[in-house]
């Protein structure tokens, strides 16, 4: 996570998820992109894939808005791993 100084602290995070594959990266993207962030202000999110690995990407004004989205958007990929994972969707 970096503050960057251009208008005020703007907090980042940057994740990169490895998946065996890029046609199951590009599962997990489309299950995940249908969710957007609940709160419109102070928060943006990008997802992306990139050969086998999902990209995410989140910009916030604050901290805490930070950490719940991340937050959200892992517990949502855990579910998205396991279904996958029980419909023979990993490996």
């Amino acid at each position: 996570m970096t503050a960057v100084a251009n208008g005020g602290p703007r907090l980042r995070v940057h994740l990169s998820i490895p998946f065996p594959s890029e046609r199951e990266a590009r599962i997990a993207l489309r299950s995940l992109s249908p969710d957007a962030e609940h709160r419109k202000g102070g928060i943006s999110r990008t997802l992306s894939v990139e050969d086998c690995t999902l990209l995410g990407h989140w910009e916030a004004d604050e901290a805490r808005i930070l950490r719940v989205a991340v937050n959200s958007f892992l517990d949502h990929l855990a579910l998205v791993l396991e279904t996958m994972d029980r419909f023979g969707g990993l490996g």
